[in-house]
């Protein structure tokens, strides 16, 4: 099974590694490890978090961030957004309705 990731969620990663990065050099590095192994773990438990906004919402483990995904009807997990939990939850529900 392949995981598609849309370009605004490759986005998002990117603004979390800099975010994370200029915190503490090669911290950007191990959110965007993280993040990526989070989603890894969507071929073999897609379709079983629960549904937020119409997506299913993807706790990451070690960081504040949740993954916005829909599963086609493939069966294919779809990435449609990677959001820090700690935004207010309408800027939240914005942002998933430009997705």
């Amino acid at each position: 099974m392949t995981i598609r990731i849309l370009p605004s969620a490759v986005a998002d990663l990117e603004d979390g590694r800099e975010f994370y990065e200029s915190w503490e050099a090669g911290l950007g590095d191990y959110f965007q490890d993280c993040i990526c192994s989070d989603i890894e773990s969507l071929v073999l438990y897609a379709g079983i978090h629960r549904r937020v906004f119409g997506f299913h919402r993807l706790l990451s483990k070690r960081f504040p961030y949740a993954i916005y995904y829909r599963v086609d009807t493939d069966k294919e997990p779809v990435v449609y957004r990677i959001l820090d939990c700690r935004r207010d939850p309408k800027r939240i529900r914005r942002s998933l309705g430009q997705s």
